[in-house]
């Protein structure tokens, strides 16, 4: 694994809110103080990308070997985002002037004068990076030097191959869409044409258990998780353990038991585009199968994930209830329940979208 973790910089922002915000301010202060991925690593080259964070938008390029900057996606001289600029692996330069930009997200020219000094009110607002799983993380209020990144079970595991399936946009609050990942009862109902039974879709009893930052739950069941079409590898009477663990605001790792014990793991990190957009990152690794093409693995991991999405997209409200009596429940919903619960105790509103 590759680990790089830069500190948060000096001119790093302390009370600035993005405009048009879709969140309570409370609760933007609140989850503004977790880390969330914003890019797969090796989506990064020369160009600089774009993304929206928590309604920030945000510039992200590299400024020499193995150094990245996430900024705001704002040029300070005359608010063109930096993002439609060009960058040569070094530096980003802005569309409109061609004023550049390098490590720490220090201007470093400004063309009309080359020979003149460069004001630091024309260095960026940058924020720290963190590159993990495959994924670049940051986070817009850090707090604290050591980030807290959720861990990845098996990830550093030799044995084990890595895999850093291509990211997916969501029209959906990123809450809706963990608990939609979490929930065990909408197997036989969703995922019909990818790997569960429709004719199975009793849920069988499972508890959830409470951990510094969230909640974990073993759920066993005949559910197979081989794609449908393949039947010349299950089990008859093997008992499939689906182990979650929860990572409250927005990521959750699902580690499925397979037969002969094979492992899978899929990290689902939903970064809140917006209340209204969520970009799911799902990087996974397994002890199995490693010799089969990777873009079967992409192909079938879009396939299960678009099934949910049609659901999260549809679902009204768009927010979570985080009060517990606002929506039915049953049995099969402990883990919904524990979510709903770990997000309160954050400190997060009843309805944190609006």
């Amino acid at each position: 694994m590759t680990t790089t973790t830069r500190p948060c910089p000096p001119n790093s922002p302390a009370n600035i809110l993005p405009r048009n915000m879709t969140f309570d301010v409370d609760d933007w202060n609140i989850l503004a103080r977790c880390w969330y991925p914003v890019a797969l690593v090796r989506d990064l080259g020369a160009q600089p990308l774009s993304m929206t964070l928590l309604d920030a938008p945000l510039v992200i390029y590299r400024a020499g070997e193995g150094d990245i900057v996430i900024a705001d996606d704002l040029c300070p001289h005359r608010g063109v985002p930096l993002s439609m600029g060009k960058g040569d692996g070094q530096t980003v330069a802005c569309a409109y002037h061609g004023f550049r930009f390098g490590a720490q997200g220090r201007c470093v020219r400004v063309p009309a004068h080359p020979d003149s000094a460069i004001p630091s009110k024309l260095n960026l607002r940058t924020y720290p990076v963190v590159e993990r799983y495959g994924l670049i993380w940051t986070c817009l209020r850090p707090e604290g030097e050591v980030p807290e990144i959720p861990p990845m079970p098996h990830w550093d595991d030799p044995s084990y191959q890595q895999i850093n399936c291509p990211w997916i946009d969501i029209a959906g609050f990123a809450g809706r869409q963990v608990e939609g990942f979490i929930d065990v009862a909408h197997f036989a109902f969703v995922h019909t044409d990818t790997f569960a039974d429709p004719e199975n879709p009793v849920v069988p009893p499972y508890r959830t258990r409470l951990t510094p930052d969230g909640f974990e739950a073993e759920y066993r069941s005949n559910v197979g998780n081989y794609p449908i079409g393949v039947t010349d590898r299950g089990r008859p009477g093997f008992e499939w353990l689906r182990h979650f663990r929860v990572h409250v605001p927005f990521t959750a790792t699902l580690e499925i038991h397979f037969p002969d014990n094979g492992r899978l793991v899929i990290m689902n990190a939903a970064s809140p585009v917006s209340a209204r957009k969520t970009r799911m990152f799902a990087p996974m690794c397994r002890n199995f199968d490693k010799e089969l093409p990777l873009q079967d693995v992409y192909d079938f991991n879009l396939r299960v994930f678009e099934e949910d999405r049609a659901l999260v997209e549809a679902q009204r409200p768009e927010n979570l209830p985080l009060d517990v009596t606002l929506e039915a429940h049953v049995m099969a919903d402990r883990s919904s329940i524990a979510y709903r619960r770990a997000l309160r105790t954050m400190g997060l509103s009843q309805f944190f979208t609006a």
